[in-house]
């Protein structure tokens, strides 16, 4: 019973593994083991039916079938372990450590040599020999011709066949099997080569994509907060350098006793105060989330990443229609749930309706995959960052709520609900309508 839990915990672990991989990785980890699996279908239909024909020939052809047996199964281990290694090499992330092909070279020598010596003291068919044949290069071929050149995996397959076909000949094997061997071999080189290079390459170039879209998006980060920062400047720099001035000038008058030395003061602080508004207001645009724009934002990255998405009620009432704090509250929620379907999803479909109810506006943002689907946020929020701990405090200040979690088997929906009356502040912010006993604040404070 104890062992029946294991391996269904260890199905579960692979099956969450296997959705925790982004798409990418998965048609990566499809590719490498449909190489590995290819070696292996060779090695257990075509180069092992037929040794059977050995156990009625005698003890010699016995032992040179187990012995060709053996190097099969021991070149096909070496093949897996050096596909993962050969397909680095071929994308240029990792060069592949030379010594790893001696041994298997020696053994594609002696499964050469073992062939040899089967035919020559029958102990295999003549189907048996011609599929022998077919199997003999294909495991020592996967991850060579992914470290040569097409030319290179050519011309060497080329030397190689008619070393066979030159042993076979002087062991006896009459015409008509030599010609079945060549063909075997032709056809085998040609199938390595199909199979193997353009998989390889196709997923090379999806991984060098993936890698530019990380970096575009890397560089817009950048970019904007290069735009930031000239922003900040732009407001800080002239009026910190008059405030500098004028205060200079305010020391020298008061040293001599100057009463103007307060009217400079005065003005320093009219500045100071005039630059603080400045600040905010760029913050305030900078952390402005605005609902059309970010369902169009939203839709579009979504889009790009391979995902259906459909939009309801953007354009009705609910949309448009609805005050500005309530969709400056609503593109938080877009904007976040996007992200966390980008981030920890990887769905085929995302649904983002709008509807409006009397007294409030609801969104919903659904997505299948939901295996794949961590919530957003964690136990280290703080309230005040992204995630639905932060939308949540947001939303509560607006007196909305937020749901999230699994429906059914495979979706995932956040809902959230603001009232109509979320109105933002003095500062900008969005807050809900203040009951008629509450004190306003003289300074509004910075989140």
């Amino acid at each position: 019973m104890k062992g029946l839990r294991g391996v269904i915990g260890r199905v579960r672990g692979w099956r969450r593994g296997w959705h925790e991989r982004s798409k990418l990785q998965r048609i990566d980890l499809y590719t490498r083991v449909t190489l590995c699996s290819v070696t292996w279908f060779f090695a257990v239909s075509w180069g092992l039916l037929p040794l059977g024909d050995a156990l009625d020939e005698g003890p010699v052809a016995l032992a040179l079938a187990g012995a060709f047996l053996a190097a099969n199964i021991a070149q096909s281990v070496l093949s897996n372990r050096n596909v993962a290694l050969a397909f680095d090499d071929y994308r240029g992330t990792t060069p592949f450590p030379p010594g790893r092909l001696r041994l298997p070279v020696v053994l594609q020598a002696l499964m050469t040599g073992l062939l040899v010596a089967l035919a020559a003291v029958g102990g295999v068919q003549e189907e048996g020999l011609v599929l022998l044949v077919l199997d003999l290069p294909v495991a020592f071929g996967i991850p060579y011709v992914l470290l040569v050149p097409v030319r290179t995996f050519l011309l060497h397959s080329a030397g190689f066949s008619a070393v066979v076909l030159a042993l076979l000949a002087a062991v006896g094997v009459p015409g008509g099997l030599l010609f079945g061997a060549f063909v075997s071999l032709v056809v085998v080189v040609l199938l390595v080569l199909v199979s193997a290079r353009p998989s390889v390459w196709s997923l090379s170039v999806m991984w060098q994509a993936e890698e530019a879209r990380d970096m575009q998006a890397r560089l817009a980060v950048a970019e904007e907060r290069l735009r930031f920062g000239r922003d900040m400047h732009d407001v800080l720099g002239r009026n910190l350098s008059v405030i500098a001035l004028k205060s200079e000038l305010a020391v020298e008058l008061a040293q001599r006793g100057n009463p103007a030395a307060m009217d400079q003061m005065v003005e320093v602080q009219r500045i100071a105060r005039a630059s603080q508004q400045e600040v905010r207001d760029v913050v305030r645009g900078y952390r402005e989330a605005d609902l059309p724009t970010e369902l169009m934002g939203a839709q579009g990255v979504l889009q790009a990443a391979g995902i259906t998405v459909s939009v309801e009620g953007a354009d009705g009432p609910a949309g448009i229609g609805a005050p500005a704090a309530v969709q400056a509250a609503l593109g938080w929620v877009v904007r976040e749930t996007a992200t966390n379907v980008l981030r920890h999803g990887d769905p085929r479909h995302c649904w983002i309706r709008l509807a409006r109810t009397r007294d409030a506006v609801v969104l919903e943002v659904e997505n299948d995959g939901a295996g794949a689907t961590r919530p957003l946020g964690g136990a280290d929020d703080d309230g005040g960052g992204s995630g639905l701990a932060g939308l949540r405090v947001r939303l509560g200040a607006l007196g909305g709520s937020l749901s999230a979690g699994a429906v059914g088997d495979d979706l995932f929906r956040v809902t959230a609900t603001v009232p109509l009356t979320a109105r933002p502040d003095t500062d900008g912010r969005l807050a809900p309508s203040p009951e008629p006993s509450a004190a306003p604040s003289v300074l509004p404070e910075e989140r």
